[in-house]
Parts: C-alpha cells; sequence; structure tokens
C-alpha cells in the first residue's frame, strides 16, 4: 500500500496510474494524520511553489510533513515536492517551504539556453542507492524553471546531479528521504522502474551493488523531442476519430478522415518511443457540462497506459455551460490536468487576448494564459501558432516584423511576414507570429507550438525561415510542427535551427515514416536524442 498526497492540484492522476501498473494499492490521504501514519508516501508537486505550499497549509498538511521526514519515514516527492523541502523560492517570494533542506530554489538564468527546460536528459548519481537498481543511464523527463543548487552545505541530500546551461541538483536522497526533480511517472520505462524500487520492500543502501552512472566530468545533455500529434474531431456519426488535413481542410468527398482512435494511437506512439504525445481538439463542442467532454475521456484512458507528456488542446477557454454555470479558462485547463494531461495549448484565444494586450498596452491578469501560468507554472502553457505568408516587396509596405526569404513569392517578391490566424485557420487576424509568440511569452506562456499553414500536409519539410525567426526572439522552447515528410526533415530542423522539439501527424498515422526510423536518423546524424535501449545498441554498434 502506498498514500498519495493529492492536495487538490494538477495532473496526479498519472502518479495513480503508475503506481497501479507496477501492482500497488493506492490510498489517497484524507487527513492530515495519514500523512505521519502511511507506510510508503508519494508527495507529487504539481503547480507552482506558492500554490503546493499555499494548498499544503490550508488543509494542515505541512506539520505532519514536516514531523514525516524529520522521524525518517520512506517519503517520495516529485518535481515541485523537491523544491518544497528548502527554504523557499524565487519563484514565491515570502512563502517559506518545508525548510528541510537550507537554502533558496533559484530560477534558470536568462542565457543561451531556453527556459523552461522541458524534456529528457540525464542524471548524474552521486550516491550508490537501491532506488537506482536497474537504472541504465536512460533519459528522465524533466519540466521545470526553477531549480535546487548544488551547495556544498547540502552535500549529503545529494542523489543526483544535471546538467543545463549550469550544475543542479535532480535528485535527493538521505535515509528513506527521497525527492525528483524529474517526473518518473512522465520518463517512460526507465521511471516506471525508479518507481517500482520506491515501491518495493526496502534494501539496504550498504548492501546495494555499484549501480552505473555518467563519468563525472561528462556533462548531461537534453535531448531533441520527437513529438506525435493527434488532431481529434467528431466524424458523421459522431464517434471521435484522429483526422489530418491538407493546409487544415481535414474532409475527403465530404467526411472527416478516419486515421485511427486516439487512445489506440497514443498508446502505439508511445510504444514506439515517441517523447510527447499532443492531442489537438479541433471539435467546437458546445451546450454541454464541462465533465462529459470527450476529451476528457480520452485522457483518463491514454493516461493508463501512455507514461510520457500529454498535452491537450482545444476548448481552452472561457464559457458558460447550458445550465448557465460560468467556467473560467482556468477552470477547464484544472478539469484536463485532473484528467492526465500535463500541459495545455492554447490557440486562437492566444490571438484574442494578444490584440487586447496590443490595444491596452497592459496585463490584465485575467487572461487564460496568466490564469494558468500564475496556477501551474509556465512550463504548463503552450501558445499553438497557425500563421501563414504574406508577401511583400519592401519591408517598409507593411508594419510588421518581416523576413528576406529565399522562396519567392508570387510575383518575385523577396519579403514576407507571418500573418496569425484563428478559428483553425480560417481566419485571419492583422498580427504577426513575432507580436504573437512575445507578448504570450510576457504573459506566462512556456512553449510554442509552431505550426505553418503553407507547410500542413505537404511533406515537403518544416519552415526553417519561421521557425528561425521565432526562436531568434523568444526564450521559450519551441515546437517546430507542419511540414515533415520523412526522417531527414527532422534531422534538418534540428541541424539548421536551434528548435527544442518536431512534430509530425501524418506520417505517423499512415505509417509512412516510423517514430523509431526518425529517431534512429536524427541520432545517426550526432543530435542528442531519448533513444529505447535497443536503439542505443544499435546506435553503438554502427
Amino acid at each position: 500500500m502506498v498514500t498519495l498526497l493529492d492536495y487538490g492540484a494538477g495532473n496526479i492522476r498519472s502518479v495513480r496510474n503508475a503506481i497501479k501498473k507496477l501492482g500497488i494499492e493506492v490510498k489517497d490521504v484524507s487527513e492530515p494524520e495519514d500523512i505521519f501514519t502511511a507506510e510508503k508516501l508519494i508527495f507529487p508537486g504539481v503547480g507552482s511553489f506558492g500554490l503546493v505550499m499555499t494548498r499544503l497549509a490550508a488543509k494542515g498538511y505541512i506539520e505532519p510533513l514536516i514531523k514525516r521526514i524529520r522521524e525518517d519515514k520512506p517519503f517520495l516527492g516529485i518535481c515541485v515536492a523537491l523544491q518544497a523541502l528548502y527554504q523557499g523560492s524565487d519563484e514565491s517570494p515570502g512563502i517559506n517551504g518545508l525548510g528541510i533542506i537550507p537554502g533558496q530554489v533559484k530560477r534558470f538564468p536568462e542565457g543561451d539556453l531556453s527556459v523552461p527546460q522541458i524534456g529528457w536528459n540525464n542524471i548524474q548519481l552521486s550516491q550508490e542507492t537501491s532506488l537506482m537498481n536497474n537504472y541504465h543511464n536512460e533519459k528522465l523527463y524533466f519540466v521545470h524553471s526553477y531549480y535546487a543548487c548544488c551547495d556544498p552545505l547540502t552535500e549529503k541530500w545529494i542523489l543526483s546531479t544535471t546538467d543545463y546551461g549550469l550544475r543542479f541538483v535532480s535528485a535527493i536522497k538521505k535515509g528513506n528521504i527521497a525527492a525528483f526533480q524529474f517526473h518518473p511517472e512522465k520518463s517512460g520505462e526507465a521511471g516506471l522502474k525508479i518507481l517500482k524500487n520506491y515501491l518495493a520492500p526496502a534494501v539496504p543502501d550498504s548492501i546495494v551493488i555499484r549501480t552505473r552512472s555518467i563519468p563525472e566530468e561528462q556533462e548531461t545533455k537534453i535531448a531533441k523531442r520527437i513529438i506525435a500529434c493527434l488532431d481529434v474531431r467528431t466524424n458523421s456519426r459522431g464517434d471521435l476519430v484522429v483526422t489530418k488535413g491538407d493546409q487544415y481542410d481535414v474532409k475527403e468527398k465530404g467526411e472527416v478522415r478516419n486515421l485511427g482512435k486516439p487512445v489506440e494511437l497514443a498508446k502505439r506512439y508511445y510504444e514506439e518511443g515517441a517523447d510527447e504525445i499532443i492531442f489537438l481538439n479541433i471539435t467546437g463542442f458546445r451546450d454541454f457540462p464541462m465533465q462529459d467532454q470527450p476529451m476528457l475521456q480520452v485522457l483518463k484512458k491514454t493516461s493508463e497506459n501512455v507514461f510520457v507528456p500529454l498535452t491537450i488542446g482545444g476548448g481552452i477557454k472561457e464559457f458558460i455551460d447550458s445550465d448557465g454555470t460560468s467556467y473560467s479558462a482556468l477552470d477547464v485547463a484544472s478539469e484536463y490536468f485532473r484528467s492526465g494531461a500535463d500541459k495545455v495549448s492554447i490557440g486562437s484565444d492566444a490571438v484574442y487576448t494578444v490584440e487586447n494586450f496590443l490595444a491596452s498596452g497592459k496585463k490584465t491578469g485575467t487572461s487564460s494564459i496568466e490564469q494558468i501560468s500564475n496556477v501551474y507554472g509556465a512550463q504548463a502553457v503552450v501558445i499553438s501558432v497557425d500563421p501563414h505568408r504574406v508577401y511583400v516587396h519592401d519591408p517598409d509596405d507593411t508594419l510588421h516584423s518581416t523576413i528576406k526569404t529565399t522562396i519567392l513569392g508570387p510575383e518575385g517578391e523577396e519579403y514576407c511576414w507571418y500573418q496569425c490566424t484563428v478559428k483553425g485557420g480560417r481566419e485571419e487576424r492583422d498580427i504577426d507570429v513575432i507580436q504573437l509568440t512575445t507578448v504570450c511569452e510576457e504573459l506566462g506562456a512556456g512553449e510554442i507550438l509552431l505550426n505553418c499553414i503553407d507547410r500542413d500536409g505537404t511533406n515537403s519539410g518544416f519552415d526553417l525561415e519561421l521557425i528561425t525567426m521565432v526562436k531568434d526572439t523568444v526564450s521559450i522552447p519551441v515546437i517546430a510542427s507542419s511540414g515533415a515528410g520523412n526522417a531527414r526533415h527532422f534531422a534538418e530542423v534540428f541541424a539548421k535551427t536551434d528548435v527544442e522539439a518536431a512534430l509530425a501527424a501524418g506520417i505517423f498515422h499512415r505509417r509512412e515514416v516510423a517514430i523509431s526510423e526518425v529517431k534512429r536518423k536524427v541520432a545517426a546524424d550526432g543530435v542528442e536524442i531519448r533513444l529505447q535501449r535497443d536503439f542505443q545498441a544499435l546506435i553503438q554498434r554502427h
């Protein structure tokens, strides 16, 4: 039996499902005393530092947590739960942590690397422990903007470190107390092995066979991500299907293209090695209670067997239900998180938000981006951008940000700007991609999903000029989307731009290109990538 500390925030479902997958019964904390009396306790930290500590205080959980840790009862913290063990965090000034470990959690500095760190990285072990038995240097999933410092005063706590521009604490352990900055429940088979070690009968660290680790002098490296995207909508019979369009047109002979069922395809991509799964809900559901949204069931079922990050997009906005109940964008996002999503993607609503910001020149604090970011952190908010090219003869012909392009316009134009659209590309707005992405970053977004209507469904490769333009402007991670037709296109986008991830849909759905093929090609070209162990052996042999 393991007890789960669910304090009412974020995606706890994935941790619960991972424990159940390992055949262990899960019990929830129902009152403060359960924290102290639990046989084994898992504290999955989801949300901002301030939200976590405020919720814990409101429920009376802080004192029993401190008591449990000080008496060395088995405890495992995940992500923000590691940070909560410190005295405080720059994320939430003035809010105290549990104060178990001395020091202040810091924010990654601005520089060459994007913040948040989102993706798969290695860990450098500093201790021998049964907690890492059968762990063989596989990459683990990180998503955070704040980190615990490698302070000599806390050296006795450090289980592992990781590099991302600087070296930070990626895991701590002292006695029966452990915590990870990474998410084991989102780290595939490698993460499940680590969770299994915690849940197994205790093995004294003094008799543990030495675990293998990355040589101390070698820095860990974050991997480029390969993402599978599933556009989901209803067909004429009302069934949810995965579809794919040609420049956003998903119909063929009057019927929605049906490329499979979303839950089944997501499981297939997970097993094939996808680093993330994105669901984009392109059906305009209306007039139904929020708890009946079909995508909630898709997330719940998918998270039972898929242990990599899940993003959901579509409908993340304020709305009024059929019974007159009003829901904020935060309410909608919270329901998605509770159903198994790790991130939400905001599309059209982001464009309207930026238009309002540009008109007023100030933040309101009420936009969907701000609401969700303030509660769950920037890493939980993805902006899905749907631009297309507008050609001009001269940059002075427009007030928008232009580039000189190698792909000339229909009249030989050498310049273009990227106009943003809403409603699935059906409506153009007088706003360019740089305005949209920079303002969204300022409002609290943590990642950009950069589509391109011109390339959608063409299999001609990613729009490298668009990607470079945006990457040169924002300091948050960017996912390249639209146009991939083969494995070489993924290698090309990583070689020629600084993008952190690349995404495809149709070529994966139709089995034209396998995720394993993409990863082998990218790895063979010398790009850091997360490879499953059989892939690692293959690359080493060649």
